[in-house]
């Protein structure tokens, strides 16, 4: 899905600590509000947590003949 860009003021404080949070996550700003963000979405039943599933491929052994 695109991103869009959209301008957001902000508190000073506010972003600081955010700044900080990100920092602590190894996140950009702009990464840990939209974190946040969808968070909140999720926990306040706005949008569906959609999961990536990630699928390990194991190795079968045949059995010796």
């Amino acid at each position: 899905m695109p991103k869009k860009a959209y301008p957001l003021r902000i508190n000073e404080d506010v972003l600081n600590a955010m700044q900080r949070w990100a920092d602590d996550e190894l996140r950009s700003v702009n990464a840990q509000i939209e974190y946040v963000l969808r968070k909140a979405l999720v926990d306040n039943g706005r949008v569906k947590l959609v999961q990536k599933v990630i699928t390990e491929i194991e190795e079968t052994k045949t059995p010796d003949k």
